[in-house]
């Protein structure tokens, strides 16, 4: 399954320019924690959070300066956190550049990348232009499709257009989002692109496989290239 099957189009975005105070009434307004910040094109060039407001609020930390900090001034991170005290605009008060997922990627990318960056939201871009934003609960909505509809998905998607195998030489049942495949694939090699495939279609928990194969070409070793002289060149 790609990120835009299960993202959100409808984006709710800011322009850098933006007011804080506008900010805040959208975030509150439409319940979200998050706005993608967007130039005259439509990129984005970075989100504007419940937390930059927060912090924005709480002000500048009371405490003295460190003795490093005297001496070779703030750390690059404590001068973006002043900046957020300062801000008065989004462009002012937002994380940049922006963590973003492409469209086309597998839902299992965007958790991969979430999980990495620690942040709960992606923007999601098609060819540099924001389309819309997949959050952590689109991630485990995905989870709860129908076993039916997570067979058709593999039936057309994978093993008919992707793979293009004959699908009356296997058998597709999903139980509770386990996949089991058995039956005859053409060759030894199908089954890993198989059975990766099939992990990336949404909603499948695990795959289990009983497959026979027609051509084992796992045993298939190169030839060796003939070492001859080249037919031109120095004599």
């Amino acid at each position: 399954m790609k990120v835009r099957d299960i993202m959100h189009r409808g984006v709710v975005t800011v322009r850098a320019d933006a007011p804080l105070k506008e900010v805040a009434r959208l975030l509150v307004e439409h319940a979200i924690s998050g706005l993608p910040v967007v130039d005259e094109a439509g990129a984005v060039i970075g989100v504007v959070s419940e937390t930059d407001l927060v912090i924005k609020e709480r002000g500048r930390p009371e405490r003295p300066p460190r003795l490093i900090e005297r001496l070779f001034g703030p750390r690059a991170a404590d001068r973006a956190e002043l900046a957020k005290v300062e801000a008065t605009a989004a462009g002012d008060a937002m994380s940049s550049p922006a963590i973003t997922i492409d469209a086309g990627q597998l839902v299992r990318d965007a958790a991969e990348l979430m999980i990495e960056r620690r942040i709960n939201r992606l923007p999601v871009t098609d060819g540099g232009r924001l389309v819309g934003i997949v959050t952590r609960a689109d991630i485990v909505r995905s989870f709860i499709r129908p076993d039916e509809e997570i067979r058709r998905s593999i039936v057309e998607d994978v093993i008919e257009r992707a793979m293009w195998l004959d699908t009356r030489l296997l058998t597709v049942s999903v139980r509770q989002g386990v996949v089991r495949l058995e039956g005859t694939i053409d060759r030894r090699s199908s089954v890993a692109i198989l059975e990766a495939l099939v992990h990336g279609v949404g909603g499948v928990v695990a795959v289990e496989t009983d497959l026979r194969w027609q051509v084992d070409d796992s045993r298939y070793v190169a030839p060796e290239p003939d070492l001859v002289s080249p037919p031109y060149g120095p004599r």
